[in-house]
C-alpha cells in the first residue's frame, strides 16, 4: 500500500489555561501576606485600580459603591463556582466591577446557602465585619499580646554591650555577638575566629567571659555544659559535686544514676537534689527572645457561636478593598487618546475589573469551603479535639461541588480563629481509626489527644505501649500498638522507659 500525504479533519476538546485563569488559581493558594504584597504590587503597576482607603477612590467612588452594594445580594446568591469559572472562562469578562472587594459583599448568602442545603445544621455565615476584624458582638482581639518579644537577642546583647566595652573590647564583642546563634550558643570555634580577624585569643577569651554573665545567664556558651555550668556559678551551686554532674550531662540523659552517685561521691538524696537543680537551668537561654525569622499568625476567618449554629466572618483587615478610578478613565478617554493610548487604558480598565472579580470568587470560594468544615467538624467547636471527625479534601469537594485541588489550595496558608485558638484549615483533615464496631468514626488527632490524657494522668505508674493500647481500645479505638508508639514518638513523649527514668530524676 503506498504512503500517501493527506489532510483529516479532527475534532476534540481540551482546557486552555489563559494567563489570567492561571493567576485566578493562583490567588487561591496565596496566604493573606502574599495577596496583600500582589495587590500592592498590581495597584503600583495600573493607575485604574485603587485601594478603598485612598481618600480620592473613596470621594469618587461612594455613589458607586453604594449603588453596587445594595444589588450585591442578589449577584451573590446567583454565584457560580470556581470550577465553573474555569471551564467557561468566566473570569475573562471585561464588564465593570466598582464594587469594593470587602467582607461586606459575602453578607447573608452563604447562610442562605447552608441553611437551603442543611436546615438542621443552625450554621450562620456573615461576612459582615468591622474594620479592626472582630467578633460580633464581642470585644476586639488583642493579637499583639500574643506576639513574641520585640527585641531580638543580638539587640539585647548589643545593647549590654554598648554600655560595657569601649574600643578594640568592643569590636571584638560584636563579632562574638554576630557569632551567637538564636538559641544562645557561640557558633564559632574561638580559635578559628581569633586567627581569621588576626585578634589575639586571650583577648578574645576575656570579652567572651563577660559576654556568658550577660543577661540571659549562659548566653554565649559553647556546649550544652558549658551553658548549664555558667548558670549554675550564676546561682552559687557550682561546687566539685555538681561540676562532675554538669560534666556527664550523657548519664543524666541515659539514668545512669548509680555511676553518677560514684563519680560524684554523693549519696542518693544529694543526688536527686542536684537534679533537680538542674531542672531550673535554661538549656537554650537565647529562645526567649524574637527569633528574627518567626512570623505572626493572622486569622483569615473568624468563628464564634450564634445562637444554635455558627457566625463566620471574614477577616477584614486581611480583604483588600479594590475600586476601579473611573473619574481617571472618563478624564483621559474625554481628552481624546491615540489608538495606543486607547488600547493601554481599556487593558488597564480590564485587568481591574478581572483582578477585583478574582478577588471576590475568591472570598466567596473560602467562605464555602469553611462553610463546610463547620457541618462536618460541629463536633470539635463544640466539644473539642476528642470530637473530631476523619475528614478529607474528597468529601468536602463533594459536598460543595468543586474539585479537590481546589480545596486543596483553599486551606493552604488559611488560618481559623475559634473559641479554641487558631488553627490551620489543614488541621481539620485527618485519616480515621477504626471503632472497635468496625466504623471508621474517629480522628487521628482525637486518638493523639486521648494518649496525651492517658500518659498525663499516669502517675507513678508509668503505662506501657501495650497497656495503653488496652486503655484506648476500653474507649473503643481500634489501635494496633505501633500505631501508638508512632503518635506518641509524633507528640515528642518519649517511652515507658525514658518517662520511668524522668521521674526518677524528679525524686518520684
Amino acid at each position: 500500500m503506498a504512503l500517501t500525504p493527506r489532510l483529516d479533519l479532527r475534532q476534540s476538546q481540551s482546557l486552555v489555561m489563559t494567563p489570567q485563569l492561571q493567576q485566578a488559581i493562583k490567588l487561591l493558594a496565596l496566604s493573606s501576606l502574599e495577596i496583600e504584597a500582589f495587590v500592592a504590587e498590581e495597584i503600583e503597576k495600573n493607575p485604574l485600580l485603587e485601594s478603598e482607603s485612598s481618600n480620592e477612590t473613596v470621594a469618587t467612588n461612594t455613589d458607586n459603591a453604594q449603588t453596587n452594594d445594595a444589588d450585591s445580594f442578589e449577584d451573590i446568591i446567583n454565584e457560580r463556582s470556581s470550577d465553573d469559572m474555569l471551564k467557561d472562562g468566566a473570569l475573562d469578562g471585561q464588564e465593570a466591577l466598582d464594587v469594593a472587594a470587602s467582607a461586606e459583599s459575602f453578607q447573608d448568602s452563604p447562610a442562605d446557602n447552608m441553611q437551603s442545603n442543611d436546615s438542621e445544621a443552625g450554621l450562620s455565615l456573615s461576612g459582615g465585619s468591622d474594620s479592626s476584624g472582630s467578633f460580633e458582638g464581642g470585644d476586639d482581639l488583642d493579637f499583639d499580646s500574643f506576639a513574641a518579644p520585640d527585641i531580638s537577642l543580638r539587640e539585647h546583647l548589643m545593647v549590654q554591650a554598648g554600655a560595657t566595652f569601649f574600643g578594640a573590647d568592643l569590636i571584638i564583642a560584636q563579632q562574638l555577638i554576630d557569632k551567637i546563634e538564636p538559641t544562645g550558643y557561640l557558633e564559632v570555634e574561638l580559635p578559628l575566629l581569633a586567627y581569621q580577624l588576626g585578634l589575639d585569643l586571650g583577648d578574645m577569651e576575656a570579652v567572651l567571659d563577660v559576654i556568658q554573665a550577660f543577661d540571659p545567664i549562659g548566653v554565649g556558651a559553647r556546649s550544652l555544659s558549658e551553658c548549664i555550668a555558667i548558670q549554675a556559678k550564676e546561682a552559687d551551686r557550682y561546687d566539685p559535686c555538681m561540676a562532675k554532674l554538669i560534666g556527664n550531662l550523657d548519664l543524666v540523659g541515659k539514668g545512669a544514676f548509680d555511676r553518677l552517685r560514684r563519680l560524684c561521691q554523693c549519696d542518693e538524696e544529694d543526688l536527686r537534689d542536684m537534679l533537680m537543680e538542674l531542672r531550673n537551668y535554661d538549656p537554650k537561654p537565647g529562645c526567649r527572645f524574637m527569633s528574627e525569622d518567626s512570623v505572626a499568625i493572622t486569622p483569615d476567618i473568624f468563628i464564634t457561636a450564634k445562637g444554635k449554629g455558627w457566625s463566620v466572618e471574614l477577616n477584614s483587615a486581611n480583604l483588600p478593598r479594590l475600586l476601579v478610578n473611573r473619574s481617571y478613565y472618563s478624564e483621559m478617554s474625554s481628552a481624546g487618546p491615540d489608538k495606543e493610548t486607547k488600547a493601554w487604558l481599556n487593558e488597564c480598565i480590564a485587568d481591574a475589573n478581572w483582578l477585583i472579580k478574582a478577588m471576590d470568587q475568591r472570598q466567596k470560594t473560602i467562605l464555602k469551603v469553611v462553610g463546610e468544615i463547620i457541618k462536618l467538624q460541629d463536633g470539635f467547636f463544640r466539644h473539642g479535639v476528642t470530637h473530631l471527625k476523619p475528614m478529607t479534601l474528597r468529601v468536602i469537594a463533594e459536598a460543595i461541588d468543586m474539585h479537590e485541588s481546589t480545596v486543596s489550595r483553599v486551606t493552604s496558608n488559611k488560618y481559623l480563629s475559634c473559641g479554641r485558638g487558631v488553627f490551620e484549615l489543614k488541621y481539620f483533615f485527618t485519616s480515621g481509626i477504626q471503632n472497635t464496631d468496625g466504623s471508621e468514626g474517629i480522628s487521628a488527632e482525637a486518638v493523639k489527644n486521648a494518649i496525651k490524657e492517658l500518659i498525663d494522668n499516669e502517675g507513678k505508674k508509668i503505662l506501657s505501649d501495650d497497656k495503653l493500647v488496652d486503655l484506648l481500645r476500653a474507649k473503643d479505638f481500634d489501635i494496633a500498638r505501633r500505631t501508638v508508639a508512632k503518635y506518641r514518638e509524633a507528640m515528642g513523649i518519649g517511652s515507658s522507659v525514658q518517662r520511668r527514668r524522668q521521674l526518677k530524676m524528679s525524686g518520684g
